[in-house]
């Protein structure tokens, strides 16, 4: 009633004396209905779901796919970036760039919030998913473009120009973040976020296993770069998932045409996108009968067939190749951001990097994992038979990556884009890889909206040359 009758007053002196100052116009023009500061809990829904459904999936996933060949392109811009005609234009991950970003803008903001001179300094679980969040977000920007704005971003109208950093720097702010999250995990807090935790409900105990995973993640992909990092991946896997039931994962889609998992929607609006003939040949090389099935649905004729990458024949859904049986039944399919089975894949390679003989056994609870995550049966005679077999002097490591690869389609493309550029492994097969005016996709473009705006800054880079610093290039 307050502010009705203030408003009241205001409007009868209006029409008193038919002017207004700036000010009473500004208290017209307030939206009293929304707040300008909301609460940090409130936000976490909206940085949640844009980081599962924006960084984790779109475009960055679906040319991760084509990329590492788990997806071969057959229409539209996929195949225009498998036949690398079409992968350089700055245009192509504006959008993706720009929502990443302003994700870490809304976690910036919790994070300032809940930090010690904030609004809301004793809410530590949701300044500890922040710092977890942000991790995440800016290891996908780092891992797919290289240097990026970073110490001098996040500061609108402050700051449109920011630097590049270098990628070893971005990783030392990210393991700082991750390191934080733990400690504030580990604190007496008081405020409920059950409800607006969309993937572990407020469990602090969850959370702080997915920053343990998500720091032996990266570790060992800066380990080719820094050797110690075997030891300090390995020191971290103990108090990570101790099942597939701790999984950092999204499972809040619903089946609706505005909830749907994204590759389901850009599976049925679009149809660009072929199951790959490197990775059917791979997984029918090995006898992985129960995932081919779980996997790929047949093709017009009734088998299962591969697109060969950089060369597939166009059409959509023309029934000339298999297509992904995840994504046609995957409405509401969980986004992984970290899996069980990337754990235990990440230690089988710690160990065996470290000629530590037990890296068998824990590649076969990997591989069991993985078969287990799909709703697939036969993974421990799968192992025994077709795994064991290859795991020869000089070929252990080929199969550990090539084993995780598998494992990884569709949804955890992303992460086997990463492992390949880091290894090498499996072998790629787009003859425009050879190419010597083209090449292998070792990096994302610039976005248009850098380009025109912060070109001064950009690196020199180009995507086929040019390695990312963790996969061995300079920066």
């Amino acid at each position: 009633m307050k502010n009705i009758f203030k408003y009241l007053i205001l409007a009868l002196s209006i029409v008193a004396i038919s002017s207004c100052s700036d000010d009473i116009m500004d208290e017209i023009n307030k939206d009293l209905n929304n707040s300008e500061n909301a609460e940090s809990k409130l936000l976490l829904p909206s940085v949640i779901v844009e980081t599962a459904f924006g960084t984790a999936s779109t475009d960055i996933a679906w040319y991760s796919s084509v990329y590492v060949e788990h997806s071969a392109g057959t229409f539209g811009q996929l195949q225009t970036a498998d036949n690398r005609t079409g992968c350089r234009e700055a245009s192509l991950f504006n959008n993706s760039w720009n929502s990443v970003y302003s994700n870490l803008m809304v976690l910036k903001d919790i994070t300032t919030k809940c930090s010690p001179s904030g609004t809301e300094p004793k809410n530590f679980i949701t300044l500890g998913i922040s710092q977890v969040l942000t991790a995440y977000n800016l290891a996908v920007l780092t891992d797919m473009w290289g240097q990026v704005p970073w110490s001098q971003a996040l500061q609108g109208a402050g700051n449109y120009q920011p630097k590049y950093d270098k990628q070893q720097e971005i990783y030392n702010s990210i393991f700082a973040m991750l390191d934080s999250a733990i400690v504030n995990f580990g604190k007496t807090n008081s405020v409920n976020i059950a409800k607006y935790d969309l993937i572990y409900g407020g469990d602090k105990a969850k959370w702080k296993k997915a920053a343990w995973g998500l720091k032996a993640r990266y570790y060992l992909r800066l380990s080719n770069r820094v050797p110690a990092y075997l030891d300090n991946a390995l020191a971290c896997i103990p108090n990570s998932f101790a099942s597939a039931a701790d999984a950092f994962m999204f499972n809040k889609y619903e089946a609706t045409a505005i909830g749907e998992n994204a590759w389901y929607q850009f599976y049925y609006d679009r149809s660009y996108l072929a199951v790959g003939k490197n990775l059917l040949d791979l997984m029918e090389a090995r006898n992985d009968t129960n995932r081919i099935a779980a996997y790929f649905l047949t093709d017009a004729n009734g088998a299962f067939t591969g697109a060969p990458n950089g060369n597939a024949n166009p059409g959509q859904a023309s029934g000339e190749y298999s297509l992904s049986a995840l994504t046609d039944g995957g409405q509401t399919a969980a986004t992984p951001l970290m899996t069980y089975h990337e754990l235990k894949f990440i230690e089988a390679e710690a160990k065996f990097k470290k000629s530590d003989a037990t890296y068998q056994a824990t590649l076969k609870t990997a591989v069991e994992a993985s078969f287990t995550y799909q709703g697939v049966s036969g993974g421990t005679t799968y192992f025994t038979d077709n795994v064991v077999p290859r795991l020869t002097a000089g070929n252990e490591l080929k199969e550990i990556i090539t084993q995780k690869y598998i494992a990884f389609y569709e949804f955890e493309a992303i992460e086997a884009y990463n492992d390949y550029r880091r290894t090498g492994f499996p072998v790629m097969t787009n003859p425009n890889n050879a190419n010597p005016n083209l090449g292998f996709v070792n990096r994302f473009p610039y976005p248009t909206s850098e380009v025109t705006s912060n070109s001064a800054n950009i690196p020199n880079i180009n995507i086929f040359s040019s390695k990312v610093w963790w996969a061995g290039g300079t920066e």
